[in-house]
């Protein structure tokens, strides 16, 4: 059984602003990463070209790579339920 996200009874409306969003979102993050692997790519191809021993584009790499999981969890990651949300509204709920 699949849970119904957060909020009430959507419009057609609404659910379009919704769906245009994520699709958004997946826009962006494809030219996010289209750009990390081009410009990596082209980081690694200088050191090579070089001749340096140390692999120095691992600092680039790592480091952007870190933003670009942060981006996938913001783009991938599920909304709450309303199972979610009513099991945290009865935890506070028991905290006081």
């Amino acid at each position: 059984m699949d849970e119904q996200p957060l909020g009430p009874i959507q419009t057609t409306d609404s659910l379009r602003e919704q769906a245009v969003e994520e699709l958004r979102k997946r826009r962006e993050f494809t030219g996010h990463v289209l750009a990390y692997l081009t410009v990596n790519t082209f980081l690694v191809v200088i050191w090579f070209l070089t001749g340096a021993e140390f692999f120095w584009p691992a600092f680039p790499i790592f480091g952007w790579g870190i933003g670009l999981a942060l981006h996938a969890w913001d783009v991938f990651s599920p909304e709450p339920t309303e199972t979610d949300v009513r099991a945290t509204m009865d935890r506070i709920a028991h905290r006081r």
